[in-house]
């Protein structure tokens, strides 16, 4: 059985690469390579999969929230993602690598009882991404 908790935060970033020129990196990232940034209000879907326990549920709510919470939301909500998240101090800050970068802080030491399954992170409502757990 699967449960998808959703959580939410805002952080800013600015797509841009250092090996590209400046008009390479506009042509690239239009608006998104704006010099002073820009921000968005995501949301975060984080799937687990197992089995109900005694009491019928795959996992602890009040757990994942914790760890979740402490994991993910406290390191990005209202950060600046270029500078503030070291997991992406070397890559531009797409989503895409916000989606690695964030199954990775949950995975590292990940102590549910139910397997995470995959995380998905909505930029837009028209830019939404899904990576699956390794």
């Amino acid at each position: 059985m699967k449960l998808t908790r959703r959580y939410r935060f805002a952080a800013s970033h600015r797509l841009d690469v250092p090996a590209l020129s400046a008009e390479e990196n506009r042509k690239l990232f239009g608006k998104c390579n704006n010099p002073f940034g820009h921000g968005h209000d995501y949301v975060l879907d984080v799937t687990v999969e197992g089995s109900p326990d005694e009491s019928g549920q795959v996992v602890n709510r009040r757990e994942m929230d914790a760890l979740v919470g402490e994991r993910v939301l406290a390191r990005l909500d209202h950060r600046n993602l270029n500078e503030d998240v070291p997991e992406l101090a070397r890559a531009t800050p797409t989503t895409e690598n916000l989606a690695a970068a964030i199954r990775k802080m949950l995975q590292n030491n990940w102590d549910l009882p139910a397997r995470l399954k995959s995380v998905r992170i909505s930029e837009t409502d028209r830019n939404i991404f899904e990576l699956e757990a390794k």
